[in-house]
């Protein structure tokens, strides 16, 4: 069957990629063509017939968004608990002592990731890292939404826990962990061969401190032996960063390098916590040479971290020392435009330098930056050859106004409420800014049950027996009723 040609017609602007340049430009009065899920021409004056022809004045058309670290099985669910909260005596992180308590059961993983999901489509992402607990559902889950989905089924040898709120300790489970090592990679495999080709997988070792030297070795191995990536969590806690060197006398990175993992094949998500951030004191090593000679790719996700006072030094930093760079959401509320504005502002106000975080690192970051990660060159560009992976921003809405930078418009003022129209693969996922493919009332019908029923069994979680209102108290005091007022005179 011949795939149909659509033509995008008369578009105010385009978002195209200058292949001999090696970055995005602005195309004033062009066309955007695609016949099936291929690009076959950006630009204007496209003159052959087309099956379908689209009228695109008063928008702009930017390739669709590629977030390489988000946890949609679990994050949505702990909206309205983990804005606030971080352990005063575990560096200020929430991944001891909060997660482990307020994360959802695997039976509301599925409307978690839906809801998630849609999220993601509605900021313009059309391809998402899925970082999450392997489950059955899983594959067709995210099928069934439209995007394009690199499944990243994580696993470990052991977790963490604490017992006081001030110390963490290590459970270990070898054999548990190459059952579930064994089963990632049937899921990985599975992914690549959906009939619907969005589908493709990335190898998972959980955390650089959960996981032992040979599951990391071992992983490598498999991802090298598919062709594709692996990803792991690295330089996300103080606490990880002393743990690492209390076992090993070395720094995460350090040890990463001396195991012979730390290179091209892998992604740090969030590398944060290098030799020399501000927040440590270890002038004894020299991590971001080690990374940037490294080859190694660093996920970027700054408003997980900016809750709990906690930075990248910075996007700008890496990137212009060639450290590859992607953007991820890795939390809620899963909006990439949102992501973006804020990596830029956070790493001026960390370096004090408004060089260190300007609009063109997250925008590459966000889209060639994690596709070049990926290894998917025909994505995070409008190039003729490419994935037909886009979104089209409406020109006219009035937080884009007045429209005299558009890519600004957008990430600093309009953010997702502009985005229109959204393609992945050749086929609308969503249009007008709603959600195509997603039932979006039963998602959030069944999250919101799945975290009613998680936030019953808090106590029994919580070292202290503490219930989640205790850990997260409320912004607000609740009231029955108010005091007698005075009367009025």
């Amino acid at each position: 069957m011949t795939p149909k040609t659509t033509h995008i017609r008369n578009l105010d602007v385009a978002v195209a990629w200058d292949e001999a340049e090696q970055c995005h430009v602005y195309l004033q009065a062009a066309d955007l063509v695609f016949r099936g899920n291929e690009i076959v021409h950006v630009g204007p004056g496209y003159a052959d017939a087309a099956d379908t022809v689209i009228e695109g004045g008063g928008m702009m058309a930017m390739p669709g968004l590629v977030n390489i670290h988000s946890h949609p099985f679990s994050e949505p669910g702990n909206k309205g608990l983990t804005e606030e909260v971080a352990s005063d005596r575990l560096g200020q992180s929430s991944l001891y002592e909060y997660l482990p308590v307020f994360g959802m059961e695997a039976d509301a993983a599925g409307a978690s990731s839906r809801f998630a999901l849609s999220e993601l489509l509605k900021s313009g992402v059309t391809t998402i890292c899925d970082l999450s607990i392997n489950r059955d559902g899983w594959i067709d889950d995210l099928a069934s939404t439209g995007i394009r989905a690199v499944l990243c089924p994580m696993y470990r040898s052991g977790h963490w826990y604490t017992k006081n709120g001030h110390a963490v300790d290590y459970a270990w489970d070898e054999k548990a962990s190459e059952q579930a090592f064994a089963a990632a990679l049937q899921t990985i495999d599975r992914a690549a061969q959906h009939p619907s080709g969005r589908l493709s997988g990335m190898v998972g070792p959980a955390q650089i401190d959960t996981c032992t030297e040979g599951l990391f070795k071992d992983s490598l191995a498999e991802a090298r032996r598919r062709g594709i990536p692996m990803q792991t969590h690295a330089g996300q806690a103080i606490v990880e960063f002393n743990e690492m060197v209390r076992r090993h006398g070395k720094t995460p990175i350090e040890w990463l390098d001396q195991i012979g993992v730390l290179g091209p094949d892998l992604i740090i998500g969030h590398g944060i916590f290098l030799s020399d951030h501000p927040q440590l004191h270890w002038p004894h090593s020299d991590d971001f040479a080690r990374l940037r000679a490294s080859g190694a790719a660093v996920a970027h996700c700054p408003t997980v971290f900016a809750r709990r006072g906690i930075a990248l030094n910075t996007i700008g930093r890496y990137m212009d020392a060639g450290i590859p760079l992607g953007m991820g959401t890795d939390t809620f509320p899963h909006n990439m435009l949102d992501e973006m504005r804020l990596a830029c502002y956070v790493a001026r106000v960390v370096s004090g330098n408004y060089k260190h975080g300007q609009t063109r690192h997250a925008l590459e970051a966000a889209t060639v930056g994690g596709a070049t990660i990926l290894r998917r060159l025909d994505l995070g560009r409008l190039l003729p050859g490419c994935k037909a992976d886009f979104a089209l921003i409406d020109l006219h809405h009035p937080y884009m106004q007045p429209p005299l930078e558009p890519m600004r418009s957008l990430i600093y003022s309009a953010s997702d409420r502009a985005v229109r129209h959204v393609y992945v693969d050749g086929t609308q996922v969503v249009q007008n800014g709603k959600v195509l493919t997603i039932d979006i009332d039963a998602a959030i019908a069944a999250m919101n049950d799945g975290q009613r029923r998680r936030l019953a069994t808090v106590p029994q979680r919580d070292w202290a027996g503490r219930t989640a209102q205790q850990l997260a108290p409320p912004v607000l005091a609740a009231r029955d009723r108010l005091p007698q007022s005075r009367p009025a005179r």
